[in-house]
């Protein structure tokens, strides 16, 4: 893999300003270059020296942790419990979290699992993950349409138009005042929910005119990694719980529950029905979440329905330096293709919804994206991908955050891996 140069620039050297003064920020040339963080509290990521991602966004992640810090929690795996989190800006939609114990485990497939195993899917490693909560069910649109949907006017990295755009309308006469008043719908540059990177209107309909259900209780899709991530930022900071994508360690984990079989109910297939929806019972489409039965941690969908974004970027002969005993292993991706998704979905045959099956992101799952950049927020034919959360007992530091939530952003190099 490829690693971007590191720079020592010290984080403590850079001034941040107001909230205000950086809503509108969206020129790449402005961020700082800065040191990302060597060590990270719940995981061992590679490569570990590299730059900060999008620097010139650290204000908000530090904006955030600071309300993560007074909203404070369990100290201790002893306490603690599962809970429904609470989303204010999703019409007090709830969401349930489950509380998972830290462990050891076997990850990955052995050798002869399924005709259809990959070799990428090993070798096996035992590996540890420190406790975590991870949602009960994929994210549904009760709580990602408010986010997608948040009404605002946007740069197309997400960031809040500033007030000088009104130079940019070119509406005259008695249309002009409602013209400019249009053009900047403005969030609120003093609260931080607002001033997380927001997804852009969508110039698609991912529904497919009704050929997909758009009802609250479905799972959100055609989401990029990206917009994931800022999903787990958006609601971090209007709920004080740091939420972010899983690592591949911790999903699969989450997924096995304790088992060491092709899928956690066994190796048979025969019972594949009763807990998952795939490509041979899906009739092409997908179904509201938790309909299925759960795994033996009660959660539901860890195979089938939609597939589930990780944190991890995939690289050829990664698995082989991953050591046993390793903590929370997690590839970075330093590029927006390929990232791994797990569980199958709806559209996959179900040897591909295993435990230890992994699927790798392409650009032509935004192949009806008519934008030249194609939009970071949408994957215009992913109607087949979305994604849970999971938040680690134990907050990390601001830049460890800024990290999780920023592995991909508006650039040109990242952009034209699109075309």
């Amino acid at each position: 893999m490829k690693r971007i140069p590191l720079i020592l620039t010290s984080a403590a050297a850079v001034t941040l300003v107001g909230i205000a003064a950086l809503a509108d920020d969206s020129n790449p040339e402005k961020a700082p270059t800065l040191k990302a963080p060597a060590k990270f509290t719940n995981s061992t990521p590679t490569p570990s020296e590299w730059a900060l991602p999008s620097a010139n966004r650290l204000f908000v992640s530090k904006q955030v942790h600071e309300v993560v810090l007074k909203k404070g929690g369990p100290g201790t795996e002893a306490e603690m419990k599962d809970y429904e989190e609470i989303a204010p800006r999703a019409n007090q939609a709830k969401y349930k979290m489950i509380a998972l114990k830290g462990g050891e485990f076997l990850m990955g497939s052995p050798e002869g699992e399924h005709e259809n195993r990959t070799d990428d899917e090993g070798p096996q490693k035992k590996v540890r993950v420190g406790p975590f909560w991870i949602g009960q069910t994929e994210i549904p649109w009760a709580l990602y349409k408010p986010f997608y949907e948040n009404g605002v006017a946007r740069n197309k990295d997400g960031s809040l138009i500033a007030a000088d755009k009104e130079k940019e309308v070119t509406v005259r006469g008695k249309q002009r005042k409602k013209a400019v008043k249009d053009a900047l719908v403005r969030g609120d540059t003093g609260n931080i929910v607002d001033v997380v990177s927001q997804p852009t209107p969508q110039y698609h309909d991912m529904f497919g005119s009704g050929e997909h259900a758009s009802e609250l209780n479905y799972p959100a899709m055609c989401t990029t990694h990206h917009a994931a991530s800022k999903f787990c930022q958006w609601l971090s900071a209007q709920t004080g719980h740091f939420y972010r994508l899983p690592t591949e360690a911790e999903w699969e984990y989450a997924c096995r529950a304790g088992t060491t079989t092709a899928f956690h109910f066994g190796d048979d297939m025969a019972k594949m029905d009763d807990y998952a929806w795939h490509g041979d019972n899906s009739e092409f489409t997908y179904y509201p979440v938790g309909t299925k039965k759960a795994n033996p941690w009660g959660l539901h969908d860890m195979h089938g329905n939609v597939a589930e974004w990780v944190l991890d970027g995939f690289s050829d002969g990664y698995r082989n330096t991953i050591k046993d005993g390793s903590v929370n292993p997690w590839n970075i991706s330093l590029t927006r293709y390929p990232r791994i998704v797990k569980g199958g979905s709806w559209d996959q045959n179900p040897d591909e919804c295993r435990s230890a099956a992994r699927m790798q992101s392409v650009n032509d799952w935004k192949d009806t994206d008519p934008q030249v950049p194609k939009s970071i927020w949408y994957h215009t034919d992913g109607q087949f991908i979305g994604f849970r959360i999971v938040r680690p007992l134990k907050a990390p530091t601001a830049e460890e955050m800024h990290v999780y939530w920023n592995t991909d952003w508006w650039e040109p190099t990242r952009n034209a891996e699109d075309l």
